[in-house]
């Protein structure tokens, strides 16, 4: 398979990592236990569960945005967009591993974590061999 259609098909698989992540968050009620998800929530509505899944679906669907115009289709920003993506969903992953850790149990959003940060770091991996393909004419 072609490298950019991997690089974009494991970018949308990291989207989609992210849309299994915001369900898990919405119905564990992290912006019920986590004040900045709290904050986020209240901004975008009275109502804190309502505000909580529309923050994660316009979430969802820039992801689903940079994947259906940069990344797909090989524009010149992609770079930039799939490494910002990849720093936000390994900080995500982690962070939600590392609260888990901190209470000795379960926080939610911890299930769905390994996830962002294996599509996460499978898709660094693409990025970093990226200059290297360019350099051997491939790519």
């Amino acid at each position: 398979m072609e490298q950019r259609a991997l690089r974009a098909r494991v970018f949308l698989l990291l989207i989609l990592a992210q849309a299994a992540h915001s369900v898990e968050e919405c119905v564990t009620r992290l912006y019920a236990v986590f004040t900045p998800a709290r904050i986020v929530s209240n901004l975008v509505s009275d109502d804190a569960p309502l505000g909580f899944a529309v923050a994660n679906a316009v979430i969802v669907a820039a992801g689903l945005l940079c994947w259906a115009g940069p990344v797909r289709a090989g524009w010149r920003i992609a770079p930039f967009v799939v490494w910002l993506w990849i720093i936000v969903e390994l900080a995500n992953g982690a962070a939600h591993s590392t609260m888990a850790a901190a209470r000795g149990g379960y926080f939610a959003g911890v299930a769905t974590a390994p996830l962002l940060l294996f599509f996460a770091g499978w898709l660094a991996v693409l990025q970093i061999r990226r200059p290297r393909e360019r350099q051997h004419g491939a790519g």
